[in-house]
């Protein structure tokens, strides 16, 4: 393994400081990586631009590139911006196993003129036991980008990452 992939390696598993099953890479929110001249410029977009989060994961990245003896240079943009067709199947399968219903089908799309306005109810699939039975009992969890919801079928109060 060369430096190049070993330094890219090593900030893709970082963790999520809030949801520490997934790594910011299968979050989605790793967006460039590129070494030049002893520097390591990496591009991160939020999951959503208040994100309190940001800080953490940027401070993770520069201790990373930092012990592998390079210099950080770690970019936050907020364009374009993220949506959940960034996640890979492999976040959402470790957020289901962690208890968090993953985001359902795709982010909105976002095309120039009139907005759609979806009308339908969204069915979130309970984690625990599989019932698309369920209600959002708050808009917010435990962070702002997930919703707290209870399965009717098994009872069990679930968090859902939302989809953006």
């Amino acid at each position: 393994m060369t430096v190049v992939t070993g330094i890219e390696a090593a900030i893709r598993d970082i963790p999520d400081p809030e949801i520490p099953v997934i790594s910011i890479d299968d979050l989605g929110i790793v967006r460039d990586i590129t070494v030049e001249d002893g520097t390591v410029h990496v591009t991160i977009t939020p999951t959503y631009s208040g994100c309190p989060a940001v800080q953490a994961i940027t401070d993770h990245i520069k201790h990373t590139v930092r012990a592998h003896g390079l210099v950080p240079d770690v970019v936050t943009t907020l364009s374009p911006a993220w949506t959940t067709d960034w996640m890979s199947e492999q976040g959402r399968e470790s957020l289901r196993r962690f208890g968090i219903a993953p985001p359902s089908g795709s982010g909105p799309a976002r095309p120039s003129g009139p907005v759609v306005v979806d009308l339908s109810v969204r069915q979130v699939v309970c984690p625990s036991c599989g019932s698309a039975d369920t209600e959002e009992l708050s808009r917010f969890g435990s962070t702002a980008c997930k919703a707290l919801r209870r399965c009717r079928s098994c009872r069990e109060p679930f968090e859902e990452f939302k989809a953006t």
